[in-house]
């Protein structure tokens, strides 16, 4: 009888840190928000806002991440991505496109026509963002970004600047913006949990011309 509700009393206190863990695992963090305006340019698309540390570890995504050949254009124009991603180049066009970068390790993925793909993965990045430049030999107007990041904290920016990061759990964070034409100050960011007011940071980058 003792033995069976010493037994009991033990299987109830699991359950309890089960459900305690499993809820933590479960909650939603804050988001961060806010505009970013581009000095000189008429649109503020395709910045990059992130935080720049936030505690690990990050397991990248098993499957791909897509960046198009598409209209002439690699779509999307920017793609942020986490240390490890592999990336999948697909060419929708009805010529064939080539994918090449003269950043980092460097690479050239060779040339493939319509409906075929190559992958290359970025497995690691020194110090983030480490931003790629997608490049395309047959056609030199070809221009898009892939940006690694240390974790997956991060938005890009539509025309209108705007952007949010969702479910960024409590803490003191260093937020930044990356856009392939200027810079902006880091912003030092602290993230409450026991509000549900987002946390609204905006961004000058001044244009390189």
């Amino acid at each position: 009888m003792h033995r069976r509700l010493t037994y009991s009393i033990v299987l109830a206190g699991v359950l309890v840190v089960s459900v305690l863990h499993g809820n933590m695992r479960g909650a939603v963090g804050s988001t961060i928000q806010g505009t970013v305006k581009v000095i000189g340019l008429a649109s503020s698309a395709d910045a990059v806002v992130y935080i720049q540390q936030a505690s690990g570890p990050f397991t990248a995504p098993a499957e791909p991440a897509d960046m198009s050949q598409k209209g002439m254009q690699f779509v999307p124009h920017v793609l942020p991505v986490i240390v490890g991603t592999t990336v999948r180049f697909l060419n929708s066009d009805t010529i064939q496109h080539n994918v090449l970068s003269p950043d980092g390790e460097k690479y050239n993925l060779g040339t493939w026509k319509q409906g075929q793909a190559k992958e290359h993965t970025f497995a690691k990045c020194d110090k983030p963002p480490c931003a790629y430049t997608q490049l395309c030999f047959m056609h030199p107007d070809m221009e898009g970004y892939v940006v690694v990041l240390q974790n997956p904290l991060f938005a890009t920016t539509g025309t209108d600047g705007e952007y949010k990061i969702e479910n960024v759990p409590p803490g003191a964070y260093s937020v930044a913006v990356w856009h392939a034409d200027g810079k902006a100050p880091t912003r030092p960011v602290t993230v409450s949990g026991t509000t549900t007011q987002p946390t609204v940071v905006d961004f000058v980058v001044g244009h390189s011309s």
